[in-house]
């Protein structure tokens, strides 16, 4: 080892270091933007969201020079105790936590919250990059014996059970429908290591069909899938594996359409007005389901191409957009920076998410390849749906935009994600090929 490897900052990625650094900082200036008082204009007012939001952020700073400090080997090695131990805090807080906004998925220590879920996400990142480095999920040969492809099935299977036990447990026990859906975005990094495309096919077409469930009669959607699978019956080569097969994948698609109908039966009241509101079924009332996205909308494009100004916010400063500093902060960029602020930050997002994905494959070590891939597809995730659902593309479930949002839990899962990715790339020398 040379000298300098014993030094905190060696072979750290700046530049992954600095764009984590603006977005902080410009959530903070958001922050304190969204929720601007005259009456108490200092920005260092820990009584108010920037000054608590300050606090955060100098935790997160202690936690990422903490990352750096210590040995890129301790992530591997306690993998699946941190999946353990976040994974059991997310089953506990039901029971032990505080209920806020509705959900008890909070564990509260006075003024300050922690947020059990949001730390399940690098945990889970965690647990997946050590499974599956050591594991294989593709088929070489399509001629691989019976027991290879057996066990090429089973890994597969246990890498699902590690992302969907996460999600399965915070939505069934906390109702944190937004925080469980992210873990969905693991399945990328599934198809990076291997997975075969089919089943992001299949996976596509059930969104298709459950999409369609909501919005044809089921009558007309059976009918159709009897129709495919008769003409399959006729046209296709007459064997005893086709005709399986086509059995399984008519049974599939009937379950997939007979599914979504009875989930959505199952829904809370609000949750299903935001799908109709998505999906344009029936009459929407603006003072009412609309409302939130449509007060996002007025806010993002008042601010025009260069915006209205920092601080000079209407929609946002007098509190017509509900959440604007958490899920709709997005708003306030848009209002007061205008289209050129809005694109700035989502190219700053864009460029740390390349950047991690270049950084991924120059990786020695499957572990440190697969949990950036891991990084990517979370951030990816959160930009994606977070900016979707302020512009009205997708329903509103409450996921807030990475390093923006005012919250604690959010900013330092994030920057733990981001940063043990950082320590394992400076690292990355050191491990032989």
């Amino acid at each position: 080892m040379r000298k300098d490897e014993s030094k905190v900052f060696y072979n750290v990625d700046r530049w992954m270091v600095l764009i984590y650094i603006l977005l902080v900082l410009m959530g903070w200036l958001n922050i304190y933007a969204a929720v601007y008082n005259e009456e108490h204009s200092n920005i260092f007012d820990m009584s108010q969201k920037y000054g608590k939001q300050l606090l955060w952020i100098g935790g997160a700073a202690f936690l990422a020079i903490l990352i750096l400090i210590i040995d890129s080997g301790f992530y591997t090695v306690f993998a699946y105790i941190f999946y353990s131990f976040f994974l059991l805090a997310c089953i506990a807080v039901p029971f032990l936590g505080r209920e806020v906004k509705g959900s008890k998925s909070w564990f509260r220590f006075g003024d300050f919250g922690i947020q059990p879920a949001e730390f399940m996400k690098f945990a889970t990142n965690l647990a997946l990059a050590k499974f599956l480095s050591n594991v294989n999920l593709k088929v070489e040969n399509v001629k691989t014996n019976l027991s290879s492809i057996i066990k090429n099935y089973k890994n597969t299977l246990i890498a699902g059970i590690i992302i969907m036990a996460p999600l399965i447990i915070i939505k069934l026990l906390q109702d944190e429908t937004g925080l469980a859906i992210v873990f969905i975005a693991f399945i990328a990094v599934l198809y990076r290591e291997g997975l075969s495309v089919n089943f992001l096919l299949v996976g596509f077409l059930a969104v298709i069909l459950m999409i369609l469930a909501l919005m044809v009669e089921d009558i007309y959607l059976y009918t159709i899938i009897g129709a495919i699978s008769l003409l399959s019956f006729v046209f296709i080569k007459r064997n005893r594996k086709n005709l399986i097969i086509v059995i399984l994948c008519t049974g599939l698609a009937g379950s997939m359409v007979f599914g979504a109908s009875y989930v959505y039966e199952k829904l809370e009241k609000h949750q299903k007005t935001r799908i109709d509101v998505l999906l344009g079924r029936g009459e929407v009332d603006m003072k009412k389901e609309g409302y939130n996205v449509n007060q996002a909308k007025i806010a993002i494009g008042s601010g025009g191409f260069l915006g209205k100004g920092y601080l000079k916010g209407t929609q946002t400063k007098y509190d017509f957009v509900p959440e604007q500093d958490t899920d709709f902060i997005f708003c306030t960029v848009g209002e007061e920076w205008g289209f050129v602020g809005s694109a700035f930050v989502i190219i700053l997002q864009i460029a740390l998410m390349l950047r991690v994905l270049n950084i991924s494959e120059r990786q020695r070590s499957p572990f440190s390849r697969i949990y950036g891939y891991g990084v990517a597809s979370i951030l990816f995730f959160h930009l994606a749906v977070n900016i979707g659902m302020t512009i009205g593309l997708m329903p509103v479930i409450g996921i807030p935009l990475p390093f923006f949002s005012y919250g604690g839990s959010s900013l330092w899962s994030f920057t733990i994600l981001l940063f043990i990715f950082i320590k394992l790339d400076a690292n990355r020398l050191l491990i032989l090929r």
